[in-house]
């Protein structure tokens, strides 16, 4: 896919929003409508500066990718209305949402790149008492996230039950049982 300037999208935007339909837009400037949409959605959710081009990779804590899933997972969205909402690629959330499935909180951290550095820290009272602190705060953060995924396990059974009854009537062996 190409890159185009920011100063370009604007553009495109704003006629968009000047009463100007994608179509229009799509012939006059050769790109895509699809393309189009998501630069006006993108500026809709996050203002003109959603348009502009990143200068370096970002990084994301643990913290962020929770709050990214946790939304996901208790509001009725999307993956590309997430993904607008917070100025991240629908895959991205997708990616995330499937590892914190499958691996837990774990993976979610950062991991560093590169080779590890040859200074043993394995010795220094400080960096133990740090690890022994973090550890702390990383099982509980994990425990949260497992209580959250359960709480929402449940308010979907809750859902199905609900409009199962509705949809059934209550079953011949409840009758039998009052």
């Amino acid at each position: 896919m190409s890159k185009y300037s920011s100063e370009l999208k604007s553009q495109i935007v704003s006629e968009y929003l000047a009463g100007n339909s994608t179509a229009e837009l799509s012939n006059n400037y050769h790109i895509s409508k699809k393309c189009i949409n998501k630069w006006v959605q993108l500026f809709r959710m996050n203002g003109s500066q959603a348009l502009k081009r990143r200068r370096h990779k970002r990084v994301f804590t643990q913290d962020f990718k929770l709050n990214v899933i946790n939304y996901y997972q208790t509001h009725e969205e999307s993956l590309a209305e997430v993904g607008a909402k917070f100025d991240l690629l629908p895959t991205q959330v997708s990616y995330w949402v499937n590892i914190f499935q499958r691996d837990g909180i774990e993976a979610l951290k950062p991991h560093q790149k590169g080779r590890p550095p040859k200074v043993n820290k394995k010795h220094n009272p400080k960096h133990i008492r740090h690890l022994a602190e973090r550890n702390e705060l990383d099982r509980l953060k994990e425990e949260l996230a497992k209580k959250n995924q359960e709480l929402h396990e449940a308010k979907l059974e809750l859902e199905i039950t609900k409009k199962s009854l509705a949809l059934f009537g209550p079953s011949k062996h409840a009758s039998k049982h009052k």
